[in-house]
Order: C-alpha cells, then sequence, then structure tokens
C-alpha cells in the first residue's frame, strides 16, 4: 500500500521520546534506570529509533527455506533405517545420523530414504574411506549429503586429536579432494555455548575455528556447516545468528570462499533442567523461533526428555511437532528475512558482530584458535564466562522456572534416570584440556536427587 494513513500525526524523535521519559521518570537517572548491560558488553536501552538507526550490511537470511532436522543415533541399522523412513513420514524434512562405528552399511541405512531426502552424518571417527564411501553413494543417488568432519571439534571437546595434527588435517585434505559429491566439514560451535560462553565468545571462537580449516585445508570446494546451539536469550540468538553468517561471509572472501556457510541449530542444553522437565518444551520452542528469524539453514530440535531418557518416539514426536507448528501454523516459514529493519535486532547484529570481530583478531594476533586452544586460553575463557553465569543462576538472578524459582518440592526423579544427566568423569591422558560442557542446575539437581535417596531410605 502507498499510500499513508498517518500523515497527520507528526513524528517524534527519539530526543522527544527521551525528554518524555526522563519526565516520568520523576528524577530518577534514566541511563542508571533504564539502560542495563549484558554479559556481552551490550548496554541495551529501553528503545530503539530510526533516527539512531544505523542498517548493518545485507545478511541474506533463508527463514522460509529452513528445514526440520531429524536427529537419529544408529545402533541398530534396521531399527534406525525404519524410524528415519517413519520420521519423514511424519513430518521430518532431512536427517541427521550420529554413527560411531564406521564398519555402519550406509546403503542399507538409507534404503528406505527418498532420494531427494537432505542427510547429515554426524561421525564419531575419522575415516577417508568410510567418506569416501559416502561420497560414492551420494553421486549415485545424487543425494544432499553434509558430512560433519571436525578434527579441531573433536581435539576442543574430547582432549584430544581422533589420530593426530597433522594425520587428521592430511586426512582432510585427502577428502576435500577425492570426495566431491558431498559437503565434508564442519564446526562444531555449540560446544561453545553448552560449555558458558557468552554470545562474543561464540561468534569469535566459531570464526576463529573456521580460520584454521581456511588455512589449514587447501580446497574448500562446498558450503561449511556451522552446528549452533541456541540459548533462551530470544532477541540476543536471533542477533548472534545473523551475526555468524555476516561474520563468516567476510572471512570467506578474504579466502576467495564464494560459498554462504550452512548453519544447522538446535536448542542448547546449558538451560535444560530435570525437573519440572515441561518447561523444558518452552524453552526449546522460543530458542527454535529464533533460530529460525536468525536465519538457520536447518533446525534439530531437542526432545524435553533427551537429558534422562533414551530417544523415544513420544519425545521425538513432541520435538518433531513443535517444529510443525512453528512452520505449518505459525507461519515461520513465509518471509526469509523477518528481523530485517528490527531497530533492536539490526543494533545488537552490528554490535556483536563488532566485538566479536575485535576478539578475533585478538586471537589471530595471539597464535590462532589452535594455539590458544592448546595453551589453555580458550578453555579458561569460557570458564571465566560460565563461572559468572553460574553464580546469575546461583544467586537467582538468572531465572529457570522450576529449578530455582517456584520449584515443585513434590517432584521425584531418581526413579526416571534412563541416562546419566550429569558431566561425566572420564579419566584419561589428554592433550590438552577439554571444553567440559555443563547445565546450570546440575549441582541443585544432584543435591536434590541425593535428598530424594535420603528420604527413600528413612
Amino acid at each position: 500500500m502507498s499510500e499513508n494513513l498517518f500523515n497527520e500525526f507528526e513524528p517524534v524523535s527519539s530526543k522527544q521520546w527521551k525528554q518524555q521519559i526522563q519526565y516520568e521518570l520523576k528524577g530518577a537517572d534514566y541511563n542508571d534506570t533504564l539502560i542495563w548491560e549484558s554479559p556481552e558488553g551490550i548496554k541495551i536501552k529501553p528503545f530503539y529509533h530510526r533516527d539512531e538507526f544505523n542498517a548493518t550490511a545485507h545478511i541474506a537470511g533463508k527463514a522460509a527455506e529452513f528445514t526440520i532436522c531429524q536427529n537419529i543415533f544408529v545402533h541398530d541399522i534396521e531399527k534406525s533405517a525404519g524410524r528415519a523412513a517413519s520420521t519423514l513420514k511424519r513430518g521430518a524434512e532431512s536427517l541427521r545420523f550420529t554413527i560411531e562405528d564406521e564398519n555402519t552399511d550406509v546403503e542399507k541405512l538409507l534404503s528406505l530414504i527418498p532420494q531427494g531426502t537432505t542427510v547429515y552424518f554426524h561421525l564419531g571417527f575419522l575415516s577417508i574411506d568410510f567418506v569416501k564411501k559416502l561420497d560414492a553413494i551420494a553421486k549415485q543417488r545424487s543425494a544432499n549429503f553434509y558430512v560433519q568432519l571436525d578434527p579441531i571439534g573433536q581435539l576442543a571437546k574430547e582432549g584430544n586429536w581422533f589420530t593426530s595434527l597433522e594425520r587428521d588435517l592430511e586426512a582432510l585434505n585427502t577428502i576435500a579432494i577425492a570426495c566431491t559429491n558431498i559437503h565434508f566439514l564442519s564446526i562444531d560451535s555449540s560446544l561453545y555455548q553448552n560449555a558458558g560462553a557468552n554470545i562474543v565468545q561464540q561468534i569469535a571462537y566459531t570464526m576463529a575455528h573456521a580460520n584454521e580449516y581456511f588455512n589449514r585445508v587447501a580446497t574448500i570446494h562446498k558450503p561449511i556447516v556451522l552446528q549452533v546451539a541456541v540459548g533462551t536469550n530470544y532477541f540476543f540468538e536471533i542477533a548472534k545468528l545473523r551475526a555468524m553468517r555476516l561474520l563468516f561471509n567476510l572471512l570467506a572472501a578474504e579466502y576467495d570462499h564464494s560459498y554462504d556457510c550452512h548453519i544447522i541449530a538446535t536448542p542448547t542444553k546449558r538451560n535444560k533442567t530435570l525437573y519440572d522437565y515441561n518447561v523444558n518444551m518452552l524453552r526449546t520452542t522460543t530458542e527454535c523461533m529464533s533460530a529460525i528469524l536468525g536465519g538457520a539453514d536447518t533446525v534439530a530440535n531437542l526432545a524435553y526428555d533427551a537429558l534422562y531418557h533414551k530417544d523415544n518416539e513420544f519425545g521425538d514426536r513432541i520435538a518433531r511437532n513443535q517444529l510443525l507448528v512453528l512452520k505449518h501454523e505459525s507461519y515461520f516459514d513465509k518471509v526469509n528475512n523477518p528481523a530485517d529493519g528490527a531497530y533492536y535486532i539490526e543494533e545488537l547484529t552490528q554490535q556483536l558482530a563488532e566485538k566479536a570481530l575485535a576478539l578475533f583478531k585478538d586471537i589471530e594476533a595471539n597464535g590462532g584458535f589452535l594455539t590458544q586452544l592448546i595453551e589453555g586460553t580458550i578453555q579458561r575463557k569460557i570458564q571465566e564466562s560460565a563461572v559468572k553465569e553460574q553464580e546469575l543462576f546461583d544467586t537467582g538472578k538468572e531465572v529457570l522456572l522450576g529449578t530455582n524459582k517456584y520449584p515443585n518440592k513434590n517432584d521425584r526423579m531418581s526413579h526416571d534416570l534412563e541416562l546419566y544427566p550429569f558431566v561425566k568423569s572420564n579419566p584419561r591422558k589428554t592433550l590438552i584440556m577439554p571444553v567440559i560442557e555443563r547445565r546450570l542446575a546440575e549441582k541443585t539437581e544432584q543435591e536434590r536427587l541425593e535428598s530424594e535417596k535420603v528420604s527413600s531410605d528413612q
């Protein structure tokens, strides 16, 4: 509609708004009362106005094209193949298989899957022969396969390479040349979020992580996958994904890499809880919304009971249906760039990108990501951020409903644990200190479980 219906109203400048707000505050200081600072050092104003707005560089979001992904851990081939086919009929649009055994019969695993289905392979090993097999199948089926290979992510998470620095990177370079029908490179950014890194750190570490591959892999002929965990700070998380894509494209251009990144997003585990577990559905819903609006290519939801139950049909169905509701009933797939022009989100995107770029430059000036990971600098910085967030949770300033706010004292969980929901102790010799994923509620939940045990013994 070209006709402006509000010409009779005089425009109100940001200065006029501030003057009115100051009047309503009755002498209280505007900055002290209404402006707060995020853990990333970003000052959040009570309103954003177009006369103070500077648009960020255009970010090609793909909200209208996002696909719903189903995670499947492969143990029994026949069951996994049947489950994959079933979930596709029930609304999933892509699949992500986690495979730990390099002797897995991939052709049998894919036997019931339609040829046009996008498939991600998250491998617990690095095998040139196995990836070549996937490449051959992709060529035969004209399939869209993303093989999530990330040796640096393996080092960061486990403390050891698959084999060694030289052999792992040599394997990547061999795969890059030999396997032209698959996407072969991935960066596990979710590790940093789940371990407690703030948003600026997450973006900067992801870019520095990517930069190591740009420097060490001679041929990158396909888009790089960014595996991202999305937290509960709704607008910040939208801006995080936008800033990540913006900076990735800036970095890639320096290496004449013309492909946009491919973002697969999943809700974080850091704020998920064992008690009052149904609240996890509310958390994952807003986190999936942030992922879609932020421009994720693929969203893989986290089941509400993923912390303590093995994979089960009910949990998977609820998680899948959350995304189906967002896509087909809430119309999240109708606009590609829904956040464009939103002053607050644009400002957050710009500030997060600027701060992350400054941190990225500092990492590169001090030897690069891999050097700082081996020296322990990255782990220390993440730990410092995680401790600050933990203190906010422990003092009640960061709230998880049902856990540190309005807990149900009659809630019992010790009888329902199929999985160990806490950080696992696995003493072993490692090359470096690994980045440890830890949930905010772990200590509180362990105390409650111990209390349950005491009560049952009495």
